[in-house]
């Protein structure tokens, strides 16, 4: 996909970030991973992201990340697949460029391995990246790689196919700063874990997308949150707030690691498992486990999404 055609895609919806599914041995699962992909891609997401933070990026070794790509992108039919890509630089250029070859349409670039450092290195890092593919580029402000709202503007005049920028940092005068600074050259998503209890804030900054995790076992309702969201629809973003999302919060928030762990325990409870999370994730507990099980069917989530 070009990347200006990209762009636009990924600022006209809803973008999820697909599980990575393993077999008991840990092993890629690809069949049941098509299935996952196939059932997502009916909910119209703008985008989904193979191979990234939830997809456990960081426990696939890097041959296994263009088997997932062509995966996603055999199943998802019309949907555009971006790919995680990260570490250091010169293995952030082979990931790009094997998921370039597998059939990637973008890519959303990861923090690199450990180190901090200053701009100046962020941005040779991230220009590299850039000119190694055609596909387009998604930065990422998080953790140990936060780039400045000059730093986007200079890379921005520097890589044609630096098209988006997402942020999981959560300092939204920053976010302003940037979207004011770079206006409509880029596309803003909001990247925060859950997300979507971020959201409002987001949107007031000029972030009017996001990727939503939730998205992977509870399709309907993160659409209808969404949509409520863009239409001003108060009431129903109230309720679904407090109906599913800070309960879901206040659980996801008991052990670290489980901002991944409780998505697959989430496909779990919806009968669609996707095997367990890799080391050093660990899964829910069966107690734990009940409790998300009780979350979604005591407020009928579905049923709701779809009234």
């Amino acid at each position: 996909m070009d990347p200006i055609e990209l762009k636009r895609a990924v600022g006209s919806g809803l973008l999820s970030f697909p599980v990575t599914h393993f077999d008991q041995e840990l092993k890629f699962d690809e069949d049941s991973y098509r299935k996952h992909i196939e059932w997502l891609a009916g909910y119209d997401a703008a985008a989904l992201f193979a191979a990234g933070g939830t997809g456990e990026f960081f426990s696939l070794n890097p041959q296994e990340i263009p088997c997932v790509v062509a995966a996603a992108k055999g199943s998802a039919g019309k949907t555009p697949i971006i790919c995680g890509a990260g570490y250091g630089t010169s293995l952030a250029i082979d990931i790009a460029k094997s998921a370039e070859k597998a059939g990637a349409d973008g890519l959303l670039l990861l923090p690199p391995y450990l180190m901090f450092s200053e701009q100046a290195g962020l941005i040779d890092h991230v220009k590299a990246i850039c000119k190694s593919v055609g596909i387009g580029v998604i930065v990422y402000n998080r953790d140990n790689a936060v780039l400045t709202a000059d730093s986007i503007a200079r890379l921005c005049d520097e890589c044609p196919n630096l098209i988006g920028f997402k942020d999981g940092v959560g300092d939204v005068d920053k976010v302003i700063e940037i979207t004011t600074k770079l206006q409509d050259r880029l596309v803003y998503v909001g990247g925060m874990p859950t997300h979507e209890v971020y959201a409002q804030a987001y949107f007031a900054a000029g972030v009017t997308t996001y990727s939503s995790a939730v998205f992977n076992f509870i399709p309907a309702l993160a659409q209808r949150f969404y949509q409520a969201l863009r239409s001003g629809n108060q009431p129903v973003v109230d309720e679904i707030l407090k109906t599913f999302f800070f309960p879901f919060v206040a659980l996801r928030n008991r052990k670290k690691g489980y901002a991944v762990s409780i998505i697959k325990a989430g496909l779990r409870v919806r009968d669609r498992d996707p095997g367990p999370v890799r080391p050093p994730l660990i899964d829910l507990n069966p107690e734990e486990t009940a409790l998300l099980e009780h979350i979604v069917q005591a407020n009928e989530i579905e049923k709701i999404a779809a009234e």
